[in-house]
């Protein structure tokens, strides 16, 4: 009999367990809080009032943390005018359970180890949550959410749970968006160059744009022959290079300056991409680098910068036709695994989209793509580079300066891209209308091509936050380099 009940209490056990929680841990901290206000301030970076598990807990740090905020001293007193004082918590009212929370306070140093405590089992049940729901989806198995989508879902949401420590995403009080708003402008001011993004590494390019801003879709787009892929693996590369990690309150690191680059390259092997940043760097000739056609120096030089290049967080990812399921779930744990700043896709074209139904239809699924892309910035918070091909209808006009209806598949790409930039390179197309020397026509087309050559011009055709026009930079071909040109107001005098 007794056995029995055994074996009914150890079932009963097993049905019912209750969510991970340290109620004394919550109280201890608040106790803390209210004796002494700086307690508020070694955990307000990671702990939030969902966190609580005590709803009166959450209201509690909330009224606290406002006021603190505010300048204002948070104790039993001040703060049970904002509560409801006279409602009973057990035998006591809410008035007398601050003042006892106050009384029994331990001390400030270690405040920080009860919030880690409360945010950990904070997380605990959000993974509850989401395996719940994993495991309900997963047992019901409804018509319009294969497995594929169930896996991706449940994929973004442990990565929201990963990143943020809640997975809900939802409404957000505006007061927190004017928050992050100021400290974007304060994080301008006081940074190198007065940028709010990432700085691409070149200057009247970075001035225009102010950088390049997190939650960013950027397309570069641009006729074969104009660079994208270079000017894209120079900013990559200038990035990476520049980056310098800072520690975060929550042991985290992020980038002070630069950044952590993920390249993937659908295109090229990533051997050839460190080819051309390589012949970049050392201005020897790719084409000199692959044959083998170089001097003892030249070698040296190689080996200098191969050295060099071992340490920059750039991470090349060289599957051709990834779909832009598989991008985001590669993304996410770059993210997770070393971190992530900016990302560089070449080229859309190249990509799938994930449902079979857009696969029928081109335009239907580079709209998946770009839409996708966007979608992607924005959870991982980080700016998105994405190469695109410009049609053929370009060859055909006089003036061959690009235009945003040159865009394939335009509508989606245009739609959904904050900024959208073009590489054109004139000399490109001069030089293909050589006119037979000696003639009038090759005098001016002479002159013409001296003023193009080693010239390239960015146009910014849409910017949703900033100005449209166009940003002047030298090329150099033979080692696939963009470089900032020198204002007038920088050159030495001349005297003619």
């Amino acid at each position: 009999m007794a056995e029995a009940v055994h074996q009914l209490h150890d079932t009963e056990t097993q049905l019912y367990r209750e969510a991970p929680s340290n109620i004394e841990a919550e109280q201890a901290l608040l106790g803390a809080m209210l004796v002494n206000n700086d307690a508020f301030y070694r955990v307000s970076d990671f702990l939030k009032p969902p966190h609580f598990f005590e709803p009166l807990h959450r209201t509690i740090f909330e009224v606290a943390g406002d006021l603190i905020r505010m300048g204002k001293t948070a104790n039993p007193v001040t703060i049970k005018t904002f509560l409801p004082a006279a409602e009973k918590v057990g035998e006591i009212t809410v008035a007398q359970y601050l003042a006892r929370l106050a009384a029994e306070a331990v001390t400030i140093i270690n405040a920080e180890d009860y919030g880690r405590a409360i945010y950990d089992l904070a997380t605990r049940r959000a993974l509850i949550t989401v395996g719940e729901d994993m495991v309900n989806i997963a047992y019901d198995a409804p018509v319009d959410m294969p497995p594929q989508n169930q896996i991706e879902d449940a994929e973004r949401r442990l990565f929201e749970l990963a990143e943020t420590g809640r997975y809900d995403g939802g409404f957000e009080a505006f007061t927190d968006a004017v928050k992050s708003a100021v400290d974007m402008a304060n994080a301008a001011f006081t940074r190198d160059g007065h940028l709010s993004g990432t700085a691409t590494g070149f200057r009247r390019l970075d001035a225009m744009m102010g950088g390049l801003q997190k939650s960013d879709l950027l397309i570069l787009a641009g006729r074969p022959g104009m660079g994208k892929t270079a000017l894209a693996t120079n900013i990559a590369f200038n990035i990476a290079n520049e980056y310098k990690p800072v520690q975060q309150a929550d042991g985290s690191f992020a980038a002070a300056d630069g950044g952590v680059v993920g390249f993937f390259s659908l295109e090229m092997s990533s051997e050839q991409l460190a080819t051309r940043i390589i012949s970049e760097q050392t201005e020897i000739p790719s084409s000199k680098i692959r044959r083998g056609e170089i001097t003892e120096v030249d070698f040296e030089k190689l080996v200098a910068c191969s050295q060099m290049m071992q340490k920059i967080p750039l991470f090349i990812d060289q599957t051709g036709g990834i779909s832009i399921a598989q991008l985001a779930a590669r993304a996410r744990r770059l993210k997770r695994q070393r971190g992530l700043d900016v990302l560089v896709i070449d080229y859309v074209q190249l990509m799938q989209g994930s449902s079979a139904k857009s696969q029928q239809n081109r335009v239907q699924e580079v709209t998946e793509i770009t839409t996708g892309l966007k979608a992607l910035a924005k959870e991982l918070n980080v700016p998105i580079i994405a190469l695109s091909q410009l049609s053929r209808q370009v060859e055909n006009r006089d003036d061959k300066r690009p235009q945003l209806s040159d865009l394939r598949e335009s509508g989606s790409i245009e739609q959904d891209a904050d900024v959208v930039m073009f590489v054109f390179r004139d000399e490109y197309y001069l030089r293909n209308r050589e006119p037979k020397p000696g003639t009038e026509e090759y005098f001016k087309w002479e002159a013409d091509m001296n003023e193009a050559a080693g010239k390239a011009e960015v146009i910014v055709a849409k910017q949703r936050h900033g100005p449209t026009g166009s940003v002047d930079l030298g090329f150099q071909g033979e080692f696939t380099r963009f470089f900032d040109l020198a204002d007038e107001s920088h050159l030495p005098e001349r005297y003619e």
